[in-house]
């Protein structure tokens, strides 16, 4: 496995790949890795010659100073990890590396970063959309893998791919999930023990929803359903319950329409740290 801090080396070495016509799939993280990371480094491996994975904590993508500071930090475990499952390519810049100068650039997204995660996170979006940008110009990777969980996150990057005109094919690969349903996170490390046994809530919800829906409840119906649901979960701040359209991500507020594939998106604190969800649905 190579390990790279500075563009200038890493470009070189994998232009040496590119004139031997390997093709290269990259993975991009913010380190703490899981199951989740680790699925997206085996879809890497299955597709492409070459795997490259970043580890890169991501300052301009938080709105939350705390956030950032407190967010995991376990680079010589992932590197452990992703030796383990045999990446390549790992990818570890500073701040100084990707951030040369304080940035001005801010990149918008038009309604996809005024919904859900751009809702309630202002700014975020900005941040995951430049720091990709610039691990997309360093790596040109073929491919690039992202998780489902952050479906709205892989929806704004398809839109940044396509009007950067980036030679780029995304692949949104499916949650990987703990055995009782919670979805696999870094921010799941920072969770008590009693906040973990109450994180499952989420999944939970999304599959009660899931019930409703698939049985005739309409969404006003549904949606009522889920903050009830909440409302008895004390030790737990609903954010957002959304029922949208899994293509356009398109808020969905009457009817359904016959086969229309659906995703139901959440939201919520517990305690202080913060978790999303979702799960896709054909109606």
């Amino acid at each position: 496995m190579q390990i790279f801090r500075d563009i200038a080396g890493l470009k070189t070495f994998l232009n040496t790949w590119r004139k031997e016509g390997k093709s290269i799939g990259f993975v991009p993280t913010m380190g703490a890795l899981h199951n989740g990371h680790l699925s997206l480094i085996e879809a890497s491996k299955s597709k492409c010659d070459l795997t490259v994975c970043s580890i890169f904590i991501n300052p301009t993508q938080f709105n939350d100073s705390k956030d950032f500071e407190k967010y995991p930090r376990t680079v010589d475990n992932d590197l452990i990890l992703l030796q383990k499952y045999n990446c390549d390519v790992v990818f570890c810049p500073t701040d100084d590396i990707m951030y040369p100068e304080k940035t001005q650039l801010q990149i918008h997204f038009g309604y996809l970063e005024h919904i859900m995660e751009g809702k309630h996170r202002p700014g975020h979006f900005s941040g995951v959309g430049l720091i990709v940008a610039k691990l997309f110009h360093v790596v040109q990777p073929d491919l690039a893998f992202f998780g489902q969980k952050d479906l709205q996150q892989f929806m704004i990057l398809d839109r940044l791919t396509k009007d950067l005109l980036f030679d780029i094919e995304l692949v949104c690969c499916p949650i990987i999930r703990e055995e009782d349903g919670l979805a696999m996170s870094s921010r799941n490390q920072r969770l008590s023990k009693i906040e973990r046994l109450e994180a499952v809530a989420l999944f939970q919800a999304l599959q009660l929803a899931k019930e409703h829906l698939l049985n005739g409840k309409n969404i006003t119906e549904t949606k009522k359903i889920i903050y009830n649901f909440f409302e008895e979960k004390k030790s737990i701040h609903l954010e957002y319950f959304e029922i949208v359209d899994r293509n356009s991500l398109q808020s969905i507020e009457e009817s359904i329409q016959k086969n229309q594939q659906l995703a139901l998106c959440i939201a919520a604190y517990i305690g202080e740290i913060r978790l999303i969800d979702n799960i896709i649905i054909n109606y």
